[in-house]
């Protein structure tokens, strides 16, 4: 499994920014997908997931109404989209994966996914 995370970037607060994941080796309906990031000197915090192909998206407080997760398993790409970004955003996004589906509690619990994307930076200016 591989997974490919791109479209980081420079944007001001109050922009937009869309995030998309290709996944190679990864294509079952049954599979858990997140979205994660991690700021400088910071843990690593969950921002989306979806359980399986049949779960709604459950997002983090902090972007509750200005992120949207979504996945196009024909392309095996997922997307998060980032609308009125804030200087808090700023950090490495990810993308992970697992294979089965997670109970929601540990949806947003990086621990919890075995496949992981390398990171795109995005940084949001004030």
């Amino acid at each position: 499994v591989q997974l490919q995370a791109s479209g980081g970037g420079l944007v001001q607060a109050g922009g937009s920014l869309r995030l998309p994941c290709a996944a190679s080796g990864f294509a079952s309906d049954y599979g858990s997908v997140a979205w994660f990031r991690q700021a400088p000197g910071k843990e690593r915090e969950g921002v989306s997931c979806i359980r399986s192909f049949s779960s709604g998206p459950m997002y983090a407080d902090s972007v509750k109404g200005r992120f949207t997760f979504t996945r196009d398993n024909a392309k095996n790409t997922m997307y998060l989209q980032m609308n009125s970004l804030k200087p808090e955003d700023t950090a490495v996004y990810y993308c992970a994966a697992r294979f089965t589906r997670i109970l929601p509690y540990v949806c947003l619990d990086p621990s919890s996914y075995t496949y992981w994307g390398q990171g795109t930076l995005v940084t949001v200016s004030s």
